[in-house]
């Protein structure tokens, strides 16, 4: 695939800062046009880039996000997952790659077939254009999706894979989500799946719950159902990518699930209206609009990090149960990443924003230095082993890396 010069980012928030910053560093990169409808968060980002150029762009108007696009090699979508088509139409009328951090909802009211239509409908534009798109590429689905992927090398044939996000960083003060908090309450209180007995299934939100002693974490995590990509995405390819699997599913625990759980059982994260003492109101949006806003610039994070962590702990790991060599096995994978404190340190942002963004970063290089070698529409499963190495390698040089045990004798 040709190199990437020229990159338009669509939104300025954690993810599509990180991506801008780290693309200034490349030197193939000689243009990065940085849009959103916050003029603040463009200003603030353009005025720290050497190679940037700062856009007010309405992602609800096609025509405007063309305008914005106009010469470039590559899209990389940071904005809210509702404006996708409209970023993949404009993708392909200036006949450019594209790269989202997930996948949009849209498309259909059954959200795996939303999936499917993007592989199918997209895939085919896309590669008859002889670009790529690519979807899912944060940490979670990004990194995780990848750390799967990779797994598949130690397998002949794949049962069980089971992903798991411990969030155990904890603030003194209250702020139970690190990143946009109607994205994390949309996650807990949307529809949650899985593949069963090799079936893409819904399952309830905060159910069927494990429990795991992770490395580094002081105490036992539990984790429940949670609206991901990753179990849609690769049970729609777990023949083609993961050596048949039949079960797949994604956990997630921590401070906000802790915090989510009560209130989705109890309603209080319901989006219907409802009626009391004569005021109409919809639950969802009394809890969030409660909520203290992620941090997003240096001097708000700063200022948590001195008023100190109660924790800065969290764990990342896929188990990949199947058969090696005719005996059962299981793929064990931990990705490490710096923490809190550290990322701050490292690059005056929190470790979701760094794993997160810098992951997503990754994909971004992989269009900028060729590493590319497929076309049509991808999920960020679906790489070659080839590109999987591409991607480690230079996930290893910011201290992100992977951590893999084959364990024997266990049940699948």
């Amino acid at each position: 695939m040709n190199e990437v010069k020229k990159i338009l980012v669509l939104g300025t928030g954690a993810q599509g800062t990180t991506v801008a910053e780290r693309m200034d560093e490349e030197p193939g990169v000689t243009e990065i046009r940085c849009a959103d409808t916050d003029h603040r968060a463009v200003d603030e980002l353009v005025k720290i880039l050497k190679k940037a150029k700062g856009l007010y762009v309405d992602a609800n108007d096609v025509d405007s996000i063309i305008a914005a696009a106009e010469g470039v090699d590559l899209i990389v979508n940071a904005l809210p997952i509702r404006f996708a088509p409209n970023v993949l139409e404009a993708a392909l009328a200036v006949k450019c790659n594209y790269q989202d951090f997930a996948a949009t909802d849209v498309l259909d009211p059954w959200w795996p077939k939303c999936i499917q239509m993007l592989y199918d409908n997209y895939g085919s534009r896309f590669e008859a254009i002889g670009k790529l798109a690519i979807i899912g590429t944060g940490s979670a689905p990004g990194m995780m999706c990848v750390a799967a992927r990779n797994s598949m090398r130690y397998l002949d044939t794949c049962g069980d894979i089971l992903m798991m996000v411990y969030e155990g960083v904890e603030a003194k003060r209250f702020l139970p989500f690190w990143w946009s908090p109607f994205t994390a309450l949309s996650d807990m209180t949307d529809p949650t799946f899985a593949l069963k007995d090799g079936v893409i299934v819904e399952t309830k939100p905060h159910s069927l719950p494990v429990y795991r002693k992770f490395k580094g974490c002081a105490n036992d995590v539990k984790l429940v159902e949670h609206a991901h990509d990753e179990p849609v995405y690769m049970g729609i390819n777990k023949d083609t990518h993961f050596k048949g699997a039949k079960n797949i599913n994604f956990k997630y625990g921590g401070v906000g699930v802790e915090f989510a759980t009560p209130l989705y059982r109890a309603g209080l994260l319901s989006r219907e209206e409802e009626t009391y003492h004569g005021h109409t109101f919809v639950p969802f949006d009394v809890v969030l609009e409660h909520l203290p806003p992620a941090p997003k610039y240096r001097e708000e994070i700063k200022e948590i990090l001195d008023e100190g962590l109660v924790k800065d702990e969290g764990a990342f790991v896929v188990e990949s149960t199947g058969t090696k060599d005719g005996q059962q096995v299981m793929v064990e994978t931990y990705v490490y990443s710096p923490g809190c404190q550290e990322s701050f340190e490292r690059a005056g942002i929190t470790g979701e924003m760094y794993l997160t963004g810098q992951c997503g970063a990754l994909f971004t290089k992989m269009f900028v230095r060729g590493h590319y070698d497929q076309v049509g529409l991808l999920s960020s499963d679906m790489l070659t082993f080839d590109e999987v190495d591409e991607y480690l390698a230079m996930a290893k040089e910011l201290d992100i890396r992977l951590e893999v045990e084959i364990k024997t004798h266990v049940s699948v």
